[in-house]
């Protein structure tokens, strides 16, 4: 039987455990699409759940016509334009900008990661029709700050058509809008996003994962600043690099304004102590969870994640995450 077909059946005998466990067979999908809708991991969690209920508690809407993954989707979607239109969920993308350079990452307070461990539950076998829903090129961080500067209804559009793949009258089914007025507003998106993206975009690579030369960058990255080696870090920045912290709406413009933000942390006599890296996937792009271990204490306790962007063997983007992240890559508080 068809997924359809047994998702039908479920529906017909009020079967709600067999339905919900053919709804999480798309479970780490919707994930991924709410998470690019909401710009968090963490919140892209908790809207999974709550288009799982109202896909139970609208049950009597599926009516076979689409597919039990498109219906979630529709699902998904309009439960996350709800909830970005609520006043406790206001979001305001505010400018930060340093010697004349802007970082939409940095403008963007509510930006997480997502763990690479989770784009890997969301892959189909390559080749499939929907394995662009997790293709590095729209999950980078850079892009997925892009799209948070979009108005919601805007960047909904932008997702079903530019990342799932649905056509124009799905689109507008799914939102309740005309094909004219989903044209025009995937067509106002792709020109804010090119605003928004790093200049440079349009040349990479689409990729699954890190590259060979990425992850050596990587690890000469963690070697270097588990010694404290400034200097090895200078060369691995490129001179115009950036690093954003969200929530904190601050930019390091350039390799100089960076180096002198890590200056005091790893040499001098205020430097916080050793330090212990460890590797990881966050977004498509290597990433490594920083620890460090004070003088006096006997564990090293978690400080960040450095999300990195690597263009032609250097350093371009850092994007830098408080420990609180950490939990969702399996990682732990001290080691």
């Amino acid at each position: 039987m068809s997924e359809t077909g047994e998702v039908t059946e479920a529906i017909r005998a009020g079967d709600q455990e067999r339905f919900a466990a053919l709804a999480q067979r798309h479970r780490h999908e919707l994930e991924v699409h709410c998470y690019r809708m909401l710009g968090s991991y963490s919140d892209a969690e908790d809207m999974v759940q709550e288009t799982l209920l109202r896909a139970w508690r609208r049950r009597e809407t599926f009516e076979g016509r689409a597919t039990p993954r498109a219906w979630l989707y529709r699902i998904a979607t309009n439960a996350c334009l709800d909830a970005l239109s609520g006043p406790a969920r206001s979001r305001e993308v505010v400018m930060a900008m340093a010697g004349g350079e802007r970082s939409a990452q940095a403008e963007v307070p509510w930006l997480r990661p997502i763990p690479d461990r989770v784009l890997d539950l969301a892959a189909p076998g390559e080749g499939e029709p929907h394995a662009v829903a997790a293709a590095r090129e729209t999950i980078e961080l850079a892009y997925l700050a892009a799209i948070q500067h979009l108005p919601p209804r805007q960047r909904a559009v932008l997702i079903l058509r530019d990342v799932a793949g649905w056509r124009a009258e799905e689109t507008a089914d799914a939102l309740e809008l005309s094909v004219p007025a989903v044209k025009s507003a995937l067509q106002r998106a792709r020109a804010t996003l090119r605003v928004h993206l790093p200049e440079r975009r349009a040349d990479w690579k689409p990729a699954t994962e890190p590259s060979a030369e990425e992850r050596q960058v990587l690890r000469r990255y963690l070697k270097a600043s588990q010694k404290g080696d400034l200097d090895t870090l200078a060369a691995l920045l490129r001179e115009d690099a950036r690093q954003a912290m969200p929530p904190a709406t601050l930019l390091y413009a350039g390799r100089a304004a960076i180096l002198e933000m890590w200056r005091p942390v790893m040499e001098g006599p205020e430097a916080w102590g050793e330090w212990r890296l460890i590797e990881t996937g966050a977004n498509r792009q290597p990433a490594v969870a920083s620890y460090v271990r004070r003088p006096g204490e006997t564990s090293f306790a978690a400080v960040n994640l450095d999300v990195l962007r690597i263009e032609d063997g250097l350093i371009a983007e850092i994007t830098t995450f408080g420990p609180e992240v950490l939990a969702a890559f399996g990682l732990p508080e001290k080691i």
